[in-house]
């Protein structure tokens, strides 16, 4: 078995690591298999039997059920069989994936649903109590990890990108004349087309994070959770008093459509806030040096209100240096179609608000 394995690939150590290879994509395989069955047998079928409507739970889970029985029924055994059984007369992956990659064109389905589905899920856990209930006693158990039902939905859309990944790694490791290379090649070639659509995926949903972490910060106080929402920066900020001028501790949320001007909460848990108002950045404009005794103090003008603010002077250096890049990559952010929030207000080149506030608010932290 050895002969056949030196025959193959000359060097121990380039089969070693080609092995290892192999052993990952199976390791993380039966790891993936287990989390689609705790998506389908667990949540999927408990939501069920709680009487959730059957349309709700589709568009949640849409065609889950036959992606977990193509890894569980299909792909993880084919792979199991190949590398712990017959790797050493037969050590390759590629002729599988090749096989088997026109199936994973089914996870188109579920990542274009995967918008609507975290909408569903946002949707029901603030109106139905049942359904919250069933999901956070799932969540509460061992299988789960600490991990909510958002985030092991979001797994099958990073399985593919793993994929591609891997293979990248196998092929840069094969030999050229190698007899798996035309297979893993057009496996790469098949599999890096569905990955694209799960990347954008991705991004999405590490915004849509970004957004709960905000919502949860506020008390779940304000409606922010909207796909068309971005999150640009935030961070703490002076209120000038219109009264005597005293300065007080205040927070701004910048997003691409609108302001957030909320007051510090007191929490043993974490900083909290609460919204005092909310200012729609269309038709807001940003005046800076409004105060001419007090140094970086702008205003915000906007059709809720109007306020003076200043900006702390620990930010300022870091304002100073980086109030240039900021506003380049920011913009250049908008310009990337890959990246365009859906019905966002925003369009190019951003609005004169929303510029100026950046370069106010550009040092500040962002979470």
């Amino acid at each position: 078995a050895s002969s056949v394995v030196s025959f193959l690939f000359p060097q121990c150590s380039e089969a070693q690591k080609l092995l290892n290879i192999a052993k990952e994509l199976l390791q993380t395989e039966e790891a993936y298999v287990k989390r689609l069955n705790l998506l389908d047998q667990v949540f999927c079928t408990k939501l069920t039997e709680a009487g959730i409507p059957q349309d709700v739970i589709t568009g949640i889970f849409s065609n889950i059920s036959s992606i977990y029985c193509f890894h569980d029924k299909f792909l993880l055994p084919e792979l199991k069989t190949r590398i712990t059984g017959e790797w050493d007369s037969n050590p390759r992956i590629g002729d599988i994936l090749q096989k088997l990659a026109p199936f994973m064109k089914m996870y188109g389905e579920y990542v274009k649903n995967f918008d609507r589905a975290m909408d569903l899920v946002n949707t029901w856990t603030q109106r139905s109590s049942q359904f919250k209930s069933v999901v956070h006693n799932i969540q509460k158990q061992d299988v789960c990890g600490n991990l909510t039902l958002q985030h092991h939905m979001l797994e099958p859309v990073q399985r593919i990108p793993r994929y591609e990944l891997l293979l990248k790694d196998y092929l840069k490791k094969l030999p050229d004349d190698a007899l798996d290379r035309k297979d893993a090649e057009k496996a790469l070639e098949l599999i890096s087309t569905a990955a694209n659509h799960s990347n954008a995926a991705i991004r999405k949903m590490e915004k849509m994070n970004k957004l709960l972490e905000v919502y949860e910060r506020l008390g779940g106080e304000e409606d922010i959770v909207n796909p068309a929402n971005e999150l640009i920066k935030e961070g703490h900020i002076k209120k000038m008093s219109a009264k005597n001028g005293t300065a007080q501790d205040r927070y701004l949320y910048l997003f691409n459509n609108m302001v957030l001007y909320c007051v510090p909460k007191l929490r043993l848990m974490g900083q909290k806030f609460s919204v005092r108002e909310r200012i729609d950045i269309a038709g807001m404009e940003v005046q800076e040096h409004v105060k001419q005794n007090l140094p970086h103090t702008f205003a915000i003008i906007g059709k809720q209100r109007s306020l003076e603010l200043q900006v702390i002077l620990a930010t300022i250096e870091r304002h100073k240096q980086n109030s240039e890049t900021f506003n380049k990559a920011f913009n250049s952010s908008f310009s990337r179609e890959d990246d365009h929030v859906p019905e966002s207000p925003v369009s190019c080149p951003l609005p004169q608000s929303i510029s100026s506030l950046i370069s106010q608010l550009v040092g500040y932290p962002t979470l």
